[in-house]
């Protein structure tokens, strides 16, 4: 009991006291719950072996679902290394995603600025959080389960990625779920148990009942955009368990955090894969703990985990990329590779606030009160399981569409909530949207109950890159995504903004006095409001990242130059070393891409055991 009150004030404090004291109140709680609520911290490792066969860098998404399959494995010794600490019981808490990027467990990464994306956001800068915590991005994001169309994974195999087809892929998707939603626990595409929970939240508004409808008559079905069919609208399906985020770590790594050959070091910051450069084969990695400088062997592998960013950062300073670029900055080449290129992103606008007559919406200033804390403890259930605010999606269809018709252009995600009732401020530093902005678009709605439809891009044709700026591996690395590069990339976006305009004040909206926030986005009051024009200005300043970037250590048989990692993620050219995360992927599925970090985590395991299944 006495562990269930400490707990309760834990989230009330995290509740209540942001407004008051911001963000350093908040760094100080989120360090103080793994000292009062013991059981969530992982047994750190501060004396290593010399040797270990396996050293997964990184505990993400994918690199926890690695170290955990393999830990399976007990003649298997395992090292995984990451540079952040615990998990909290705040970032168990599902409304408050965007809380969580406001502490230590993000990197807090920021592109290079651009004249045609972010332009109006601070710094002219879009902000890219990234997951420095056990459970990487999985303890950061918005849960949203979604996997992908089966054409994006076809298409990689055709590409000459063999193995890695719809039909090779689903296997792998069914085994890390565990669906709790009795009425989508189809065996033919889904699973049930897995080590990675999927639930709706308890906590539904009337506002779902009315998007659910207005897809039914724009000609879409009410389905399980996980199944047979991808395009229609449904409710959310989210990484949690019981009300709470499920993260990577929880699935993957507390079920195995007892087992004698699975040491996971936290704080560890790797610098260097150490690669033999005459035999190309990788023996091990360098890294610092506690002010400490560690070189430890592996007998077998290195897997590089470590994400969209830190993967090709790591691979560069470790003499495996472009040759001019290694070069320029006085690395030894070992491996001459593409490592860095071909960064993809889905893009989107937030901000469209649809104001509503009735009091349905969720609000800050309502969930911050003690009986819906203790609601929400005590019974899992309340405005505070929604994932990050978020109650349905959709994946649809613009007109003039390129793509097959199956396969959708827009993801619609419908917020029970909107901007206007940010009243922390957590949101809009998450998005990095000035005070300036904020007041002048949202000042004279400040507190009116609204919903908020947000359109995602769920293909784009825009090419980033990642380099490095120095050989100091506390450097942040170069980042250039190129949004809005590329003017279909935009004029899709435009359709799905459209489209949920004509959604929000439709028919099935009506009864709530349902009607878009006419005051122009800061920037673009000379356009006329709703003409293609303003959008497209609308984009180019705010127009933000849903944070599923991919790439930049693309898949491919050796007869693709771009390629850096081949089908079985091992590093063209270099023995010993995989790479397994989300940087693999050839080209952007239509998909929250946590999902396919940690399949391309278990299937990475699979491969590996069975590559060395012959010397245990």
């Amino acid at each position: 009991m006495c562990g269930r009150i400490r707990l309760l004030a834990l989230i009330f404090l995290n509740h209540f006291m942001p407004q008051i004291c911001g963000q350093e109140l908040l760094q100080s709680l989120f360090a103080m719950t793994n000292n009062i609520y013991f059981n969530q911290s992982f047994r750190d490792t501060v004396e290593f072996l010399p040797e270990y066969d396996f050293i997964v860098v990184g505990a993400g998404s994918a690199g926890a679902a690695v170290a955990g399959r393999l830990a399976e494995i007990p003649e298997f010794n395992i090292l995984l290394l990451e540079a952040g600490q615990d998990e909290t019981i705040m970032t168990d808490v599902p409304l408050s995603a965007s809380l969580n990027q406001l502490t230590s467990a993000n990197w807090g990464y920021k592109p290079d600025p651009s004249p045609i994306a972010c332009v109006g956001l601070k710094g002219g800068v879009c902000n890219w959080p990234k997951g420095r915590v056990m459970g990487g991005t999985s303890v950061l994001n918005y849960m949203v389960y979604n996997r992908g169309h089966r054409k994006d994974f076809d298409g990689w195999a055709e590409a000459g990625n063999v193995g890695w087809s719809y039909k090779d892929v689903l296997p792998y998707f069914k085994k890390l779920e565990s669906v709790r939603i009795p009425e989508l626990r189809d065996p033919k595409y889904r699973g049930m148990d897995g080590p990675v929970t999927i639930e709706h939240s308890s906590f539904q508004t009337k506002m779902l009942k009315s998007f659910l409808e207005a897809g039914q008559k724009l000609g879409y079905k009410v389905n399980d955009p996980n199944g047979a069919e991808m395009l229609g609208f449904s409710k959310i399906q989210a990484n949690l368990r019981n009300g709470r985020r499920c993260s990577s770590a929880k699935a993957y790594l507390r079920p195995m955090a007892n087992r004698p050959n699975l040491h996971i070091s936290k704080r560890s910051w790797v610098t260097k894969i150490i690669i033999d450069p005459i035999t190309k084969t990788a023996t091990g990695v360098e890294f610092l703990k506690r002010k400490r400088r560690y070189i430890v062997r592996a007998s077998k592998e290195v897997i590089l985990s470590a994400g969209v960013i830190g993967s090709p950062q790591l691979l560069m300073l470790s003499g495996v990329g472009p040759t001019d670029h290694l070069s320029s900055l006085g690395i030894p080449v070992i491996q001459d590779l593409k490592v860095g290129y071909n960064l993809q992103d889905h893009m989107s606008l937030p901000g469209l606030v649809f104001l509503i007559d009735k009091p349905l919406s969720v609000r800050e200033r309502d969930v911050n009160n003690p009986l819906t804390v203790i609601d929400y403890f005590l019974f899992s259930r309340g405005p505070f399981t929604l994932p990050g605010g978020s109650e349905g999606y959709a994946f649809v269809k613009v007109p003039n569409s390129t793509l097959p018709n199956d396969y959708p252009d827009i993801e619609i995600v419908l917020g029970t909530g909107a901007l206007n009732n940010d009243d922390s401020r957590a949101i809009g530093h998450l998005m990095g949207l000035p005070e300036e902005f904020y007041r002048k678009t949202y000042g004279p709605i400040l507190g009116k109950h609204s919903f908020s439809l947000v359109p995602v891009s769920m293909k784009t044709n825009s090419r980033g890159r990642i380099s490095l700026k120095s050989t100091n591996p506390f450097h942040w690395p170069k980042m250039v995504h190129n949004y809005n590069k590329d003017k279909e990339d935009v004029r899709n976006l435009v359709e799905g903004i459209k489209l949920c305009v004509k959604i929000g004040e439709s028919e099935s909206f009506a009864k709530y006095g349902a009607r878009l926030h006419r005051t122009p986005y800061r920037g673009c009051e000379n356009e006329i409001f709703g003409s293609d024009e303003y959008w497209e200005c609308c984009i180019r300043e705010i127009g933000s990242s849903l944070q599923h970037q991919v790439g930049t250590c693309k898949m491919g048989p050796s007869s693709d130059s771009s390629a850096v990692v081949n089908p079985y993620l091992q590093v063209h050219g270099i023995r010993n070393l995989r790479v397994a995360d989300a940087s693999i992927i050839p080209v952007i599925p239509a998909a929250h891409t946590n999902a396919v970090a940690m399949m391309i985590g278990e299937k990475a395991a699979d491969m590996i055991k069975d590559f060395w299944g012959n010397s245990v």
